[in-house]
């Protein structure tokens, strides 16, 4: 009873759907969402990469200035790239 989606359900879930966002803000929420999805795939295959080409022991960095690393954005989108700084320990004694 309740795992069936037929035709007439599915569309009565996009009408639904488009009388709440309006037409108009559906394609920006998927452009949006494609936009994401890209940067979390690129996020996670950078951390993959980073995990096997360290092959130096762990430990704290020697130089006393914060390395600065730069989160890329999705292609053609240079908007929202912008250097990081990564986070330091605050607590030093």
């Amino acid at each position: 009873m309740f795992g069936r989606l037929g035709a007439p359900e599915i569309i009565l879930i996009l009408v639904v759907i488009i009388l709440l966002f309006g037409a108009k803000k559906l394609p920006d929420m998927a452009r949006s969402l494609g936009k994401s999805a890209r940067i979390l795939k690129s996020e996670a295959k950078a951390m993959k990469d980073e995990g096997k080409s360290s092959t130096t022991p762990a430990g704290p960095p020697n130089n006393d200035e914060p390395s600065q690393r730069t989160i890329q954005a999705a292609p053609g989108d240079v908007t929202s790239s912008r250097p990081v700084n990564e986070p330091t320990d605050t607590t030093k004694r």
